[in-house]
């Protein structure tokens, strides 16, 4: 299987990459990788499938997105969470379709704030739960047999600069992360958030 893991250098992308390798041809992209792409630049989604040819699967390991208090956030915040993690990955799966084959999947990243607040997260919540819903609805009308999921973890063990933001949150390793991403991309799930911690 042909498997393109998007934000490839990052932990999260680190992490299904190494999983997925054990099992698959593994396509490396990124803003500064080999094969360049910045889903929050649409026009660059296109030009990287062009350079990647047709895939078997996608997964998505991106998105960036404000952490500051409520009072603090400005409209202009919550539409840069929106743009760059909602409609980056959103756009990555209308634009996608058409290059992935049929009976394919797309794996998606949101995270536990979707269903757990801290201080400050507010934006990372509305961005999550936008993708997770997004995810359920999209699944009953992708075509070709074509699944769509979303992993959505805890904070990393190895993301010790997060440590103190999520007290008394489970922290995920790597390797349950990665795991999570094969379980997406080899299963016969369709719809589904695969929740860790």
């Amino acid at each position: 299987m042909k498997v393109l893991v998007i934000g490839a250098t990052g932990l999260l992308g680190s992490a299904a990459s190494a999983a997925l390798s054990e099992r698959h041809e593994v396509i490396q992209a990124s803003r500064n990788g080999d094969v360049r792409v910045d889903l929050a630049d649409h026009e660059s989604i296109p030009k990287m499938f062009e350079a990647v040819g047709k895939v078997d699967a996608v997964v998505a390991c991106t998105g960036v997105v404000p952490f500051k208090p409520l009072a603090d956030l400005t409209a202009a915040d919550f539409e840069s969470g929106v743009s760059n993690k909602v409609l980056g990955q959103v756009n990555l799966v209308l634009l996608g379709t058409p290059h992935v084959n049929d009976g394919g999947s797309f794996t998606l990243t949101t995270g536990v704030l979707a269903r757990e607040p801290i201080n400050t997260g507010v934006a990372a919540s509305l961005a999550n739960g936008a993708l997770e819903s997004f995810v359920m609805a999209a699944a009953a009308e992708l075509p070709r047999g074509i699944r769509i999921n979303t992993v959505s973890p805890s904070v990393l063990e190895e993301a010790t600069g997060y440590h103190e933001y999520f007290p008394g949150f489970p922290k995920i390793s790597s390797d349950e992360v990665g795991q999570a991403y094969v379980k997406s991309v080899n299963g016969i799930q369709n719809g589904r958030v695969f929740s860790l911690g």
